[in-house]
């Protein structure tokens, strides 16, 4: 648990001590719920409970319309209308579910941006931020497996246009693209495949959140200052934190509560407003949609996919030197990768010795270019590949990139950031002057 000073489980009754000496759930269960918590985190910090309850909402949603769907190409989307029309409450079982993936998004990208301003990938949590990654890109796995089983027209195609990239790859690609698929095209083996999958990678993901939450109750949490809890003995501590219960638990809850009010109005009121009309038209590879876009919460990557075409100068160049082995396709695929590659190695990029980006002057407009530039990026993905939206999307991806190459490590390098508190009781007196000790 963490290296904070605190008290921890000590079991009263026989059958408690008995219990503890075998297997240790109720000390387990009692110092995440007693951990020191830094006492100035804000209203940024609920988003991790969002997350969990998300994780649990999927999860448990999936596992009853897994009951009444079929995973045959012939039976699919017929097993989808079965599910939304006959199956008693299936309708808001599979908008809970489909819009819970969005929900789930939102409080990633919401999590992950604020890691980013808060520096809360810097040392030691440099293996928390690497779990959150993985988790990342197995939801996002999950989510594009999870999209393909309605087998609708986007369903299908969005399938095909994935799995093409992979196509790309050299050498390699044509082999491990018939591998993915089952087949040499989207078909039946494609769709159990990606239903045993979409099925599997949620038991990953959670297991993976295990660790992520073991990493950073290891650690100690960050906080907004970025300043550590003085760990010299139990006063100092107590001094800087609270228990995760009640205080933080209960906030938790309440913006969890905010949360769930809006999500089950759009889930009540609009539930396909976030849906392509196209993929409730059932798959037909005959027929080309005219335009193939992935889900929303894919559109910023996808369009730094679609961002370096074969009249970009730096393809050309990287094509040239490959000897035509890196073409504009596999050179798109590595930009996709590489701008989640690239988030992974923030605590090996942000050479600031100041940790949040709070104390940060001029950091803080660099950051908010990043998350003006990500949401532009958003709305030029589901944009067509003609001008201007070919150059948005290009710049938008230079950006993204020179945003964590170039700009974040010279940042620390150049930039004078302010003072930081001394200590977390410090901001906090700062913040809640009338607060009781």
């Amino acid at each position: 648990m963490s290296g904070i000073p605190h008290d921890h489980y000590e079991p009263k009754s026989g059958f408690g001590k008995w219990l503890d000496k075998r297997l240790p759930v109720v000390g387990l269960l009692y110092d995440t719920l007693m951990i020191p918590t830094p006492k100035n985190l804000n209203w940024w910090w609920i988003w991790g409970i969002v997350l969990t309850f998300c994780l649990v909402m999927q999860i448990v949603t999936g596992i009853i319309l897994v009951m009444h769907y079929t995973p045959h190409v012939d039976m699919a989307f017929a097993s989808i209308e079965h599910i939304m029309r006959d199956v008693n409450g299936g309708h808001m079982l599979r908008y809970v579910h489909s819009n819970g993936a969005s929900l789930f998004f939102v409080a990633v990208y919401i999590h992950i941006f604020r890691g980013l301003f808060y520096g809360s990938y810097k040392a030691p949590r440099e293996v928390t931020w690497i779990i959150g990654m993985l988790i990342y890109l197995m939801m996002m796995a999950t989510g594009f497996l999870g999209y393909v089983l309605p087998w609708g027209q986007m369903s299908f195609w969005g399938a095909t246009v994935i799995t093409g990239l992979f196509g790309a790859i050299p050498f390699i690609g044509e082999g491990l693209q018939t591998w993915l698929l089952g087949g040499p095209a989207v078909d039946n083996a494609t769709l159990n495949r990606f239903f045993s999958l979409h099925y599997l990678l949620p038991f990953v993901i959670a297991a993976l959140v295990a660790v992520h939450i073991w990493a950073f109750h290891t650690t100690g949490n960050n906080n907004p200052t970025g300043v550590e809890v003085r760990r010299g003995s139990k006063e100092e501590a107590e001094k800087d934190t609270l228990p995760f219960w009640p205080y933080f638990v209960i906030k938790d809850l309440v913006g969890l509560g905010i949360v769930l009010i809006i999500f089950f109005a759009i889930v009540g009121f609009m539930p396909n407003y976030l849906g392509h009309p196209d993929n409730y038209i059932e798959a037909n590879p005959l027929a080309t949609p005219a335009h193939i876009v992935p889900e929303w919460y894919y559109l910023p990557f996808y369009a730094i996919l679609r961002a370096f075409t074969a009249d970009v100068w730096a393809v050309q160049a990287v094509s040239f030197l490959t000897g035509g082995i890196v073409d504009a396709k596999f050179f798109g695929v590595l930009a996709m990768f590489g701008a989640i590659f690239v988030m992974a190695l923030a605590p090996w990029l942000d050479t600031s010795s100041v940790r949040s980006g709070q104390y940060r002057p001029a950091f803080k407009w660099w950051f908010r270019l990043l998350v003006i530039d990500f949401i532009v990026l958003m709305w030029v993905g589901a944009r067509d590949t003609n001008f201007p939206h070919d150059w948005i999307s290009l710049i938008g991806a230079t950006y993204w990139f020179a945003y964590f190459l170039v700009i974040l490590p010279l940042l620390g390098l150049f930039e004078k950031p302010t003072t930081p508190p001394a200590t977390i009781e410090e901001d906090f007196k700062a913040h809640y002057p009338g607060a009781a000790e």
